[in-house]
């Protein structure tokens, strides 16, 4: 767990060459480190310097009095900070050298290194977000296209700690009025009063179920869609890839075979980030590099939310396609017949009729906005409003699914004439699994597993 007594020190910017880099501190000695290590050039004192305002001159080492580097020094007093805690903000000169022997010289002045995350870790601590905000910040910061960006933004300012924390105080209210029966044995629940506490039990649990059901589409602005591109080889699975990408990313030739691994890229369509693969021909072959392709082009069919499978259709059906069309079938599928600037050869009464299927040409590029609008419609089939109240972490659903058995498990529990102990624990399990989501219950554990992803200097 986090010292609060320890006062921090990270590089918040990417190391390289750049117009500015940041170094910020924060803790309870940031501006005393910050004093013995600053130099105005117009003489100017932190102590004296109001909060959100920046100081122009000289970072300097102590030991030898050097120069380190000119800077801008902005002075952040608590409350008012990212963390609620006192802070400064270096901005030096962009690069390596620079910001290191910036930190370096902090450091030697009583600084810690923070751990990952610990800025926002200590934002957390300190009040000032909950949990759901703060995994919401690694969203913003790990977000690929501008829809994830908004949909991270309507958590970070409280859209999803909100909706829970309206629905906990819900549970509350039940909960205090069940345990007020425990505290008064002689007493019974009346069935109007039993009644309502089950129907206010089944309002909350059905928008618990609805907020669970956003998260099969919402993940994927999050994590981003994995699409596979598959089919025998020379259909034109590669010239697919660099069609969507725009560039020659895959490596094109009429040889058979030529693609042996799995090829990823990202890819916006729409606002919607995409993992796109391409992937080995799909056949029978004695080749070892090319059977272990064709290993992992199955391996991505079965791991992919959406399969591109890819037919010439400027050839009849051959027994490969079909195979693969096999495979494929209980998969969510779009049947893309390449080469439609060639005559049409394939037999099209002998495909799938359950399968949505789309002309195009990865030569010409025509047809491919339509297969756009396609893989967009078939990942999200429900619709997702950037602006709603959507479900993108896994943690998330996992918590809101077990409140959802605990108020089920409550509800038959008031209709069997249970004790009513047994109906308290379970709504304040409910309450529990609730809490986790915005860090009302909280495990060493949980905190460890979010905020270690998070990058040093955030």
């Amino acid at each position: 767990m986090i010292n609060l007594e320890d006062t921090i020190a990270a590089i918040s910017t990417a190391l390289g060459e750049g117009a500015i880099g940041i170094v910020r501190l924060s803790g309870p000695q940031a501006l005393d480190i910050a004093k013995r290590v600053f130099s105005s050039t117009k003489k100017k004192v932190i102590d004296e310097t109001p909060t959100h305002c920046m100081l122009y001159g000289f970072i300097v080492d102590p030991e030898t009095g050097g120069a380190i580097d000119e800077v801008l020094l902005t002075v952040l007093r608590a409350p008012n900070t990212y963390t609620r805690e006192d802070m400064v903000e270096i901005n030096c000169h962009g690069g390596v050298l620079s910001v290191r022997k910036v930190l370096e010289v902090l450091l030697k002045q009583g600084a810690r290194l923070a751990e990952p995350g610990e800025f926002t870790m200590r934002a957390f601590v300190n009040g000032r977000i909950d949990l759901s905000q703060a995994e919401a910040t690694l969203d913003i910061i790990r977000a690929k296209t501008e829809r994830s960006s908004r949909i991270a933004m309507n958590q970070l300012r409280g859209g999803l700690s909100e909706k829970i924390t309206s629905l906990r105080e819900q549970l509350t209210e039940i909960a205090m009025h069940i345990e007020a029966y425990i505290d008064f044995p002689e007493e019974e629940l009346e069935l109007s009063t039993e009644k309502e506490i089950i129907e206010r039990l089944q309002s909350v649990r059905t928008e618990l179920k609805e907020l669970s059901s956003t998260y099969e589409e919402a993940r994927f602005f999050r994590e981003g869609a994995q699409v596979a591109i598959v089919g025998r080889p020379n259909v034109g699975k590669s010239s697919l890839l660099n069609c969507l990408m725009k560039q020659d990313r895959a490596i094109v030739t009429e040889i058979p075979g030529t693609t042996r691994d799995v090829i990823e890229e990202y890819l916006n369509i729409a606002g919607l980030p995409i993992r796109i693969m391409d992937t080995a021909g799909i056949r029978e072959t004695h080749d070892l590099a090319e059977a272990e392709g064709v290993r992992r082009s199955l391996k991505a069919i079965d791991g992919a939310d959406l399969v591109l499978s890819v037919l010439d259709a400027s050839q009849p059906l051959k027994e490969e396609d079909r195979m693969m069309l096999e495979r494929v079938g209980q998969k969510n599928t779009i049947v893309v017949l390449n080469k439609s600037d060639l005559e049409t050869k394939i037999e099209l009464s002998l495909l799938p009729q359950d399968l949505e299927q789309v002309r195009i040409s990865a030569l010409t590029g025509d047809g491919l906005d339509k297969l756009k609008d396609m893989i967009v419609k078939k990942l999200l089939r429900h619709g997702i409003a950037d602006e709603g109240i959507v479900i993108t972490n896994l943690r998330h659903r996992h918590a809101i699914d077990r409140a959802v058995a605990a108020i089920e498990a409550s509800e038959e529990a008031i209709n069997n004439r249970s004790p009513y102990e047994i109906i308290a624990f379970e709504i304040r399990d409910a309450l529990d699994g609730l809490g986790e989501i915005v860090g009302a219950v909280t495990t060493e554990d949980i905190l460890n597993r979010i905020f270690s992803s998070f990058c040093i200097g955030k």
